[in-house]
């Protein structure tokens, strides 16, 4: 099989396994999502559900960031990890939104990667996810999977990108993405991959390797 109908043949097959897929972190408007990709990096979306309520309530909007200071929203974001970092960024954030984009989230990789700690990850998903754009989001699931399935040999996020962008129909690619997600923490895992139980094993290349050396 070509590279080509691989990925053809995982979006199919992720598509029947996961119907339902969705980014899982919570938020009720675009900057709210801008906010809550920032927290997860290096901290699972699980634990930034539990911070952004209280973090929300407090500062719901672009300007409310804005009026802050990192001092102000360390408290709040201190369990997510480099609280430091990432409250520092998400109050210039907020500035840079309310002086540029009149307190609106952008819709362009080019403008939201301008903005303070967003890199094309986090532009990916919101472009995806807001604005319904074909987007790609390499996160380590993605990385690691479509690197088992021969999709790629690249490490550089941007490449991933690059390539998978050529190989994935635009209006697949943003569900798609966050089907790995889901099938990275249930069945290809970084640590002891269930490859018998995969729903792609006839057509992984390192599935198909692992399922033929339990075989002998």
């Amino acid at each position: 099989m070509t590279k080509k109908e691989i990925a053809l043949a995982a979006v199919e097959a992720l598509k029947k396994e996961y119907p339902d897929a969705k980014c899982s972190l919570d938020y009720k408007t675009p900057f709210q999502l801008l906010v809550a990709t920032r927290l997860s990096a290096q901290c699972t979306d699980a634990r930034v559900n539990i911070v952004t309520p209280a973090l929300f309530e407090r500062f719901p909007d672009a300007q409310s960031f804005a009026d802050s200071s990192a001092e102000e929203l360390a408290p709040y974001i201190k369990s997510c990890g480099l609280y430091k970092t990432k409250s520092r960024d998400l109050a210039l954030m907020g500035k840079m939104l309310v002086e540029e984009y009149g307190g609106e989230v952008p819709d362009t990789i080019e403008e939201l990667t301008r903005l303070p700690g967003v890199g094309r990850k986090t532009a990916n998903l919101i472009c995806g996810d807001v604005f319904g754009k074909p987007a790609v989001v390499v996160d380590t699931h993605c990385i690691r999977i479509t690197s088992r399935l021969g999709l790629h040999g690249e490490t550089d996020q941007k490449k991933i990108e690059t390539a998978l962008r050529k190989l994935l129909p635009p209006e697949e690619s943003n569900d798609f993405c966050h089907r790995l997600v889901l099938h990275g923490r249930a069945v290809c895992t970084a640590r002891s991959p269930k490859c018998a139980a995969c729903a792609m094993k006839d057509f992984c290349r390192e599935g198909k390797k692992a399922v033929k050396s339990n075989e002998k």
